[in-house]
């Protein structure tokens, strides 16, 4: 099917072909990555926006002696593709499958692994420095997208760069900023003069002799340097890197190989700081991810004549529950602000964005910015709600604790993609906010068990006055048009089933659904139990659980977040303080990184299914009725 891809099984391979014969293997890679994504679901416009920049950076440097770090890695699938592993593209994503980001275990080509934006550069400081250390000679490339240079990690990492001169290379991946005709070709011939070694070479022997004429030399050459900075400002249009210690070489046309393949041979010749800047177009070659580019940023399958999913939707997501009420609120109230770090869409705030313009603020991707920022707006006399996802919160852990916790702001962060979510994996899954939040002082924490209670418990933070947490997963559910059984109440739990004094299930969350399942199925066996809905993690309704477990024979909980420090483990404490010695099973993610894969297939994997569950409960009144029979006899 693919006159050159096919061929391609190592970049030994690619450098076989020439540069007429490289720019139909971009052509046949763009083909190949729609129709691989359309059928796994994956990162696509990301990807499309890449293939001459990764066909150039694998012809000019010696991967894997050379060592080539992506920052996030959603635009990794061309690097994989070209490194041996196109063959595995049908397993993208899926359990035990090819990972949608860099894997140090999957390859040699990649050399540390990402998921989360800006953490490429000060990565590449990392392996430069060993490299120096251990006196090896490699190149160290780092490429970072503008939206990650937004986030502050990389210019901490810039500012070292620039001032230990080590020889890296950083490219920067320009995919919103189109390029000038006069301004692209004024800089393409900047950089030839740039780049040369015979440029170099005439300005050292030149600097040289002036600076050695007697009595006016030195003062010449100071003269002459002020000069050249002058001139540098208005010519030079990456001054901001130049500052900061790099050679900047840009702005380049990214979807010119030609062009990109002899900018970077001059490029790796330039000793030190070296900031390439590259123009590229998300979706590139695929017209509707040229469109929305954002909106084929991560697909589920797809048709690739329409660009539909495969699956219609139904249901509405938890994000849009939680954007949609957000505007409720905001309608009642002009002092509720919303923040986001990038993710407008993924936070189901488009339409708060789209109602409250002035009041809606994309920080990019600066997550703790945005927490200090949402801590400011609290302090100004605002209701500031941060919309982020799970995994991206951790990076703004000092801020929620020290500018908005400590201060007893009322922020809320509503924290989306909870628990396990699924085909991104280790850096994406929501496993740990429980447990890095509930040691938080005056924290306020929530996780709703359905769509109405997310509604139900934003009002409530709307109207709470210090800062709350609301945690809800990734995914869609059904929004009952009714009222809840009982009203959100600060620290007050639901009993959402109550049949017998068995068992007592904790379950948080939309654990809940399944396990109003098990109770059910638990009565077919003469196991009689009640169901507790906790709704808050912080502070628990700590009357209410320790009348219930004096009751009770056996008592479980039941989450989606790391068995260590999460909900089971406060309910053990709550009882270890009250002097109740009884036995909480937890029914919690295990201490280690879970994989990529399908949701359910993950959850069966660590033991965190109803059917596995059923089998530990069921097991227990078993063994029990065991003991009782053999006491009797």
């Amino acid at each position: 099917m693919y006159k050159y891809l096919s061929k391609i099984n190592s970049v030994e391979d690619l450098k076989k072909l020439n540069n007429k014969e490289i720019k139909i293997l971009s052509d046949e890679i763009r083909s190949f990555l729609i129709n691989s994504v359309s059928k796994t679901g994956g990162h696509l416009a990301s990807n499309l926006g890449v293939v001459e920049l990764t066909l150039a950076l694998h012809t000019t440097f010696e991967s894997p002696k050379d060592k080539i770090v992506w920052d996030v890695g959603h635009q990794s699938y061309v690097h994989k593709i070209l490194t041996g592993r196109k063959d595995e593209f049908t397993t993208l994503r899926q359990y035990k499958g090819l990972s949608g980001f860099p894997k140090r275990h999957e390859s040699e080509h990649d050399h540390f692994d990402t998921g989360h934006s800006s953490t490429s550069i000060s990565a590449a400081m990392g392996l430069a420095t060993a490299r120096d250390l251990k006196k090896e000679d490699h190149k160290v490339v780092a490429v970072i997208g503008d939206g990650s240079m937004t986030g502050g990690m990389a210019f901490e990492a810039l500012n070292h760069i620039g001032q230990s001169e080590k020889d890296i290379t950083v490219i920067l991946n320009d995919n919103e900023m189109s390029i000038s005709p006069n301004v692209g070709g004024l800089s393409r011939y900047l950089n030839k003069l740039r780049t040369a070694p015979i440029y170099s070479k005439v300005k050292d022997d030149v600097e040289h002799l002036i600076s050695n004429i007697p009595a006016v030399g030195k003062t010449f050459m100071k003269t002459a340097e002020k000069a050249k900075d002058s001139i540098k400002y208005f010519l030079v249009p990456g001054i901001l890197f130049e500052e900061l210690g790099f050679t900047y070489i840009g702005p380049v046309n990214g979807h010119n190989y030609d062009v990109l393949s002899e900018v970077m041979n001059r490029t790796k010749k330039i000793k030190g700081p070296v900031l390439l800047h590259v123009i590229t177009k998300k979706g590139k070659g695929y017209s509707l991810a040229e469109k929305s580019p954002d909106k084929y940023h991560g697909v589920k399958p797809f048709e690739v004549e329409t660009g539909k999913p495969m699956v219609s939707k139904s249901k509405l997501s938890y994000s849009e529950i939680a954007g949609e009420t957000l505007v409720e609120c905001a309608d009642k109230n002009d002092k509720i602000v919303a923040v986001t770090a990038a993710m407008l869409s993924g936070t189901g705030l488009n339409k708060f964005a789209a109602k409250y313009p002035d009041r809606l603020f994309d920080v990019g991707i600066a997550e703790q910015h945005a927490a200090t920022f949402a801590a400011g707006l609290a302090a100004g006399g605002f209701k500031p709600v941060f919309a982020v996802y799970s995994t991206f919160l951790q990076r703004a852990y000092d801020q929620v604790i020290h500018d908005a916790c400590l201060q007893n702001l009322p922020v809320t962060y509503l924290i989306d993609r909870s628990g396990l979510v699924g085909n991104d994996g280790e850096t994406h899954h929501g496993s740990l906010d429980v447990s890095f939040l509930s040691c938080v002082p005056n924290l306020t924490i929530l996780s709703p068990k359905d769509g109405l209670e997310l509604k139900e418990m934003i009002k409530f933070a709307m109207a709470h006055n210090g800062p709350v947490a609301i945690r809800y997963p990734r995914g869609s559910t059904e929004l009952e048009n009714k009222k809840l059984s009982t009203p959100i109440e600060l620290g007050k739990a639901e009993i959402f089933y109550e049949k017998g004094k068995d068992a007592l299930i904790l379950a948080l969350g939309t654990t809940n659904e399944m396990a109003l399942d098990m109770c059910k199925e638990l009565e077919e066996h003469n196991i009689y139990s009640t169901l507790v809905n906790p709704r808050f993690i912080k502070p628990l309704d700590k009357d209410l659980i320790i009348k219930l477990t004096k009751q009770y024979k056996k008592i479980y909980t039941i989450e989606n977040n790391s068995k260590i420090g999460g909900f089971g483990s406060q309910v053990q404490n709550l009882l270890n303080d009250n002097g109740i010695l009884k036995k909480v099973e937890v029914f919690a993610l295990p201490d280690e990184f879970i994989e990529h894969g399908d949701v359910n297939t993950l959850y069966t994997t660590v033991g965190l299914d109803k059917d596995s569950i059923l089998k530990k409960i069921k097991n227990d009144f078993y063994c029990d009725t065991l003991s009782n029979i053999a006491i009797t006899k």
